[in-house]
């Protein structure tokens, strides 16, 4: 079996990462920390819409391109790696949980707005102090939903929320439409992305899927996060390598002393191990594969090793100036951290990779 993207994908993934690295990067991301600045570039987010990217997993029928999974985790990585200041990767994630479990009824209301770009759809998992996909403190009753929602990415300026939430068969996903909830902005780690409140009381929603269904798509959440975690990953070794080439300390340049190697040396194999793991889970996704939920935890772990590694070593390598406010280094760090926390953290999946190897070993035996 062929692991390696596709020819379309890889044109699509170097399409946004030209395009991302104009009008993307740590000097976009500083306006997007102003205070009062808005909730995403809508010029950007208008142009993506147009290049079809948001219809990338949208199917044909809907005013969607049809693309496979490889495409958005292309989008994924390209969006990490310039820290875009678009809802795109939240918008791909509520896609795929809509193209697992919606009915025809609530494809057709929600998958053309989010193909032409005038729907976004946010997932909205975690939870104040959750730690853990398999306890809610949200609860469904009937159909409504009660409880809190917080930090949520890219929910200020989102239309549609993917809700995670405790039913009577277990975890499942809902479908709430935000003009008939209570959103707040909050302040998180990451000051570039921005995140929100979602409060529920008693708030109309719509079941999407069964518990099986919930758990289907935090395999292929997993898998784009994935993604987006390799591409932060990459833009914070780039620039840690750069600035290795040219500060001087004690007559040389401080890539040429060896702790300093070895230190970017580890971060590209931590970054090429997450790699492979990634696309093992693209390739389950693609073929429907056995051992997505294996390979899908597999990624999520040495992604986020690799985002961590990398953040913190950028910070660390680049001296007292990586520690300041000026230094680009905190972006990455931020978005470490955010990421880390974005869809539970590395212990959970550790533990439900260990659980898939067993299964899988069992069946072998």
């Amino acid at each position: 079996m062929n692991f390696d993207f596709s020819d379309d994908a890889k044109t699509l993934g170097e399409q946004a990462r030209k395009l991302f690295g104009e009008r993307s990067g740590p000097a976009k991301a500083r306006l997007a920390m102003a205070a009062g600045a808005p909730a995403f570039d809508a010029a950007l987010w208008s142009e993506i819409a147009a290049l079809g990217w948001t219809a990338a997993r949208v199917p044909e029928a809907h005013g969607g391109l049809g693309l496979t999974a490889e495409e958005s985790c292309q989008l994924a990585d390209a969006a990490g790696q310039h820290l875009a200041t678009v809802p795109l990767v939240s918008v791909l994630l509520a896609t795929e949980a809509l193209l697992i479990a919606g009915t025809d009824a609530q494809q057709a209301k929600w998958l053309p707005g989010i193909a032409d770009g005038s729907v976004i759809a946010v997932p909205a998992w975690s939870e104040p102090g959750a730690v853990n996909p398999a306890s809610l403190a949200v609860k469904a009753e009937g159909h409504r939903l009660t409880g809190v929602k917080s930090p949520v990415a890219d929910l200020p300026g989102a239309h549609l929320a993917v809700v995670a939430a405790a039913g009577p068969d277990g975890p499942s996903l809902w479908l709430v439409d935000l003009a008939d909830a209570q959103v707040e902005t909050v302040e998180t780690l990451d000051l570039v992305r921005r995140h929100g409140r979602l409060t529920l009381a008693g708030t109309p929603a719509e079941p999407l899927g069964t518990a099986a269904d919930y758990q289907a798509w935090l395999d292929r959440a997993a898998v784009i996060l994935a993604w987006e975690a390799i591409g932060t990953a990459s833009a914070a070794m780039a620039m840690t390598v750069d600035y290795a080439k040219t500060r001087v300390a004690f007559g040389q340049t401080i890539g040429r002393y060896q702790g300093v190697k070895h230190k970017c040396a580890d971060m590209f194999i931590k970054i090429e191990l997450a790699r492979a793991h990634a696309l093992h889970g693209v390739a389950m996704i693609g073929s429907n594969g056995a051992e997505l939920r294996q390979a899908a935890s597999a990624a999520r772990v040495a992604s986020l090793d690799a985002v961590s590694y990398c953040a913190e070593e950028a910070v660390q390598l680049h001296g007292g100036i990586g520690f300041t406010w000026e230094s680009d280094c905190q972006f990455y760090y931020r978005r470490n951290r955010t990421l880390a926390a974005a869809l539970a953290g590395r212990g959970w999946w550790a533990d439900r990779l260990v659980r898939a190897l067993e299964l899988r070993n069992r069946a072998a035996a």
